[in-house]
């Protein structure tokens, strides 16, 4: 008899204008994550018009391009897509889905810093997504 694919986990990264934490981390989790176990997407309670250009040239020099990364709305219904909801900063305004996981990282925000502090930021980031991943088995 022949399996059944297994669904793909979504993981949600949340943040207030998903222009700069979940944007960040949305991004490393796809690069590292096993693409046929896991995929990340973002949003933000109060989207920005575009990805804080900061954060752009940040994810450029570890190879990652925002550049065309478009802010987007966190819903109910968006995050009803998610297997696991990862709040970075938006507390009590990002949305509560009965049933779903969640877990809560406090991440300084980007937008404005400096380049060594925003780097700092980034890499803070990739380490707690790489913990994610190797605990969930999405290596």
């Amino acid at each position: 008899m022949r399996e059944l694919p297994r669904a793909v986990a979504v993981v949600l990264f949340a943040c207030v204008q998903n222009a700069g934490r979940s944007q960040i981390a949305a991004a490393l989790f796809n690069a590292l994550a096993d693409s046929t176990e896991a995929r990340a997407i973002s949003a933000g309670t109060r989207p920005a018009a575009h990805v804080h250009p900061e954060v752009v040239v940040a994810m450029r020099e570890v190879g990652i391009d925002l550049v065309d990364a478009i802010p987007t709305r966190l819903t109910d219904e968006l995050a009803r897509t998610a297997a696991l909801v990862v709040t970075m900063g938006c507390g009590e305004v990002c949305p509560a889905v009965p049933g779903l996981r969640r877990l809560a990282w406090d991440v300084a925000d980007p937008h404005g810093q400096r380049a060594d502090r925003l780097r700092g930021i980034r890499d803070g980031i990739r380490r707690q997504v790489e913990a994610l991943i190797a605990a969930e088995g999405w290596a």
